[in-house]
């Protein structure tokens, strides 16, 4: 059986990069980027060209579409080019080059503002003392309540998903992924609750990668094995079989 082609979009970003590095070998890897990648076969093109970006996804079975806007003062013109455009334009090109599964980057802000609540905001302040025994966790099902335009325009990729997996017949993962950071570990209370670690997103997105052909469409949070998680992720351990192999708590000073 010859190796699945896998495309990545942003491979020069930091999880970009990650993941890049953690399937290098496994995969036939090419990457769609607005700036050469070393060593990596490279399409340049803005993904909010379509016709510009179409020729990256031929011959290619699986698409991990990292590639936004991620910055917090981001205008609403770039949100819109970049994250909903862009991710609208990954997918039409997707679908036209016969592509068989989609790996989204969403993202937790598509649910981040329940931290105005308690008691989630005691969680993410680090008032440990203040969290009820029994924590309610939000899971793939619970509403949505985004963080800014970046959250918006995130929960936005997700229903391009929705619609894309239902009309097309293409798989669609989502993953609301968590706070991976350069240093590869928390560097601020709020962390403590929603960390991922690097080799944890990169085993999450070989995950689904490889998961059953019967996975049309489905959302999975991304974080690791934090005790202060308000995030579920044993929906993702039964349909994909992710464990976390790192914990924020390890960090602990």
């Amino acid at each position: 059986m010859r190796p699945k082609k896998v495309l990545i979009t942003g491979m020069s970003g930091l999880i970009g990069g990650i993941v890049g590095d953690h399937l290098e070998g496994k995969f036939v890897l090419s990457a769609l980027n607005r700036r050469p990648v070393p060593e990596v076969e490279c399409h340049q093109a803005d993904i909010a060209d379509l016709d510009a970006i179409q020729p990256a996804f031929e011959g290619v079975d699986v698409v991990v579409h990292l590639a936004a806007m991620s910055r917090g003062n981001a205008t609403w013109e770039e949100v819109l080019n970049h994250n909903i455009i862009g991710t609208y334009n990954v997918f039409e090109a997707s679908r036209r080059a016969g592509v068989k599964r989609i790996i989204y980057a969403s993202s937790g802000a598509t649910v981040s503002n329940w931290e105005r609540e308690f008691p989630y905001n005691a969680l993410t302040e680090g008032r440990y003392d203040a969290v009820p025994d029994t924590l309610p966790t939000l899971t793939h099902e619970s509403p949505t309540r985004p963080s800014g335009l970046y959250g918006c325009s995130k929960i936005c990729g997700e229903a391009f998903a929705r619609h894309f997996a239902d009309t097309y017949g293409i798989s669609i993962i989502c993953l609301r992924i968590g706070a991976v950071t350069r240093e590869n570990r928390p560097t601020q209370p709020r962390h403590f609750s929603i960390w991922c670690s690097q080799r944890d997103i990169a085993q999450m997105v070989e995950k689904c990668i490889e998961a059953p052909e019967g996975v049309r469409f489905d959302i999975f949070f991304a974080v690791s094995n934090n005790k202060w998680s308000y995030r579920d992720i044993s929906h993702a351990r039964e349909v994909v079989g992710f464990e976390p192999q790192d914990a924020a708590e390890t960090y602990r000073e």
